[in-house]
């Protein structure tokens, strides 16, 4: 296959000695979008998306980011790569020694540095051109870059297309043509034609069918024991998060409740939210309804969020404390790989997936 290779970088570097081998950090990040109103459409709040996320990856492994809609996991991802840009935090992405702020970036630092981070988007049907052959569209990237000659573009292509599983035959044939599945392995193909070392997967599977989903995943875990790839997998449905996930971050409103490795995720849940998500995976031959916990309300506005802990409104567990202070994200007693936010995290026995 076509290598990308490897040039020169400029921009803000930070040589530091990287010894848990991270390779990206991501310190209280935040993302706030002004609401504008009136004639003169003056600023008159904010939705907090991103309230002060921090989370790191290692080399090699996958991490989940998970919580229902609207809780700020897909905005997380399009900060890390700048499609949105940050409102404050930093996030720093270790490649070929060096640590980067990808955050104080230019646009022509970032386009350098875009080589190594890749986006596998949600819907295959609205992420690919539709007015573009497939060939064309995996080769663009290398075209963008100036990587390679015409001849080394298309056989890399090809190259790309055996990998996920597709007939070299194809290149000329546009989207439309290929089921959801297909279209999606195109997108995987497109995401590796840089050789990247970052893959930040925003839901690349809810729009699947089931039996889909399974084959997209396990080529995904294929994938990156071949090309040694890291990924950032964003979802709502801990099922898939349980398959994938060496780690779990669990967000709502904007706000991470809980990270830890994934088996502790799943046995034994820290926090009242991640143990109503739990809760509402199915269960083969059916879950009853003296095992499921129903979480009362929606999520609350985003750009007025509630006083104290932000799921205290829904939590079946909450007291005065929840309600007046907002909990830290601390590390679990006797777990240094877990964190949480949760005043009661010491005193609460929660249920797990069982």
């Amino acid at each position: 296959m076509l290598s990308a290779g490897c040039m020169g970088r400029g921009g803000s570097i930070i040589m530091i000695k990287n010894d848990d081998k991270n390779i990206l950090e991501v310190k209280r990040l935040k993302k706030y979008f002004p609401i504008y109103k009136g004639v003169f459409r003056g600023i008159v709040g904010h939705v907090k998306a991103v309230d002060g996320v921090d989370f790191s990856i290692k080399k090699g492994e996958t991490l989940g980011l998970v919580g229902e809609s609207g809780s700020g996991k897909t905005t997380v991802g399009r900060c890390i790569i700048r499609l949105l840009e940050p409102t404050e935090g930093s996030v720093k992405f270790c490649t070929n020694g060096e640590v980067k702020d990808l955050t104080k970036m230019d646009r022509r630092e970032l386009k350098e540095i875009r080589r190594d981070i890749q986006m596998l988007f949600q819907d295959p049907n609205s992420s690919l051109n539709p007015r573009m052959r497939i060939g064309d569209i995996i080769a663009e990237p290398l075209q963008i870059h100036r990587i390679g000659t015409s001849k080394q573009q298309v056989e890399h292509v090809k190259d790309l297309l055996m990998l996920v599983g597709l007939n070299t035959n194809q290149l000329n044939v546009y989207p439309h043509q290929f089921s959801g599945g297909q279209r999606q392995r195109i997108g995987v193909a497109r995401a590796l034609s840089l050789n990247p070392k970052l893959v930040i997967c925003d839901e690349p599977v809810s729009a699947l069918d089931v039996s889909v989903q399974a084959q997209v995943l396990n080529l995904l875990l294929d994938l990156q024991d071949k090309m040694k790839l890291t990924y950032l997998f964003i979802a709502h449905d801990l099922s898939v998060i349980e398959y994938i996930s060496d780690r779990v971050v669990v967000m709502y409103l904007g706000k991470i409740m809980e990270k830890a490795p994934s088996e502790k995720i799943y046995q034994n849940p820290k926090h009242p939210y991640t143990e109503g998500l739990l809760s509402a995976i199915p269960r083969p031959g059916g879950t009853s309804i003296e095992r499921k916990i129903i979480l009362k309300g929606s999520i609350p506005d985003p750009s007025n969020p509630p006083d104290g802990c932000v799921f205290h409104t829904r939590c079946s567990y909450a007291k005065d404390i929840c309600r007046n202070l907002e909990p830290e994200l601390k590390a679990v007693k006797g777990d240094p790989e877990s964190f949480v936010a949760c005043h009661r995290s010491n005193e609460l026995d929660l249920r797990g997936y069982v």
